[in-house]
């Protein structure tokens, strides 16, 4: 009996949810779908810059795991830029952060960064 899937944990949705190329005629085309802690992984390890480590601290499961998630991600961001394909965020075994853990580790990434900005960061 395989072992249940953990659920992972998630700061927040994503803003935009849906991504492509601008031609005309690719809404036609089937997109492919990454999954909500696929985008997690993406976001803590490449915009936020944290080791594999602190990013399976955060999403609550191991380092083996992160990184299984991380490479699919990238695997599905590839594809979609080399193939033409529209990408579609959704889905997954996620719960997302209470404010609690939001105010804990400053969780808002979309405005965090800007508000603690100094004029000497620019």
């Amino acid at each position: 009996m395989p072992r249940p899937i953990r659920t992972r944990r998630v700061c927040c949705l994503p803003r935009d949810k849906k991504f492509g190329p601008l031609n005309p005629g690719v809404t036609k085309r089937p997109s492919l779908q990454m999954l909500v802690d696929e985008f997690e992984s993406i976001r803590l390890l490449d915009y936020e810059g944290l080791k594999q480590e602190e990013a399976a601290v955060y999403m609550n499961v191991t380092r083996t795991t992160v990184t299984a998630i991380y490479e699919s991600a990238r695997k599905k961001m590839a594809q979609a830029l080399i193939e033409g394909l529209p990408l579609e965020i959704k889905g997954g075994h996620f719960h997302l952060y209470d404010e609690n853990e939001q105010r804990q580790i400053g969780c808002h990434w979309r405005h965090h960064r800007r508000l603690n900005e100094t004029p000497e960061d620019k």
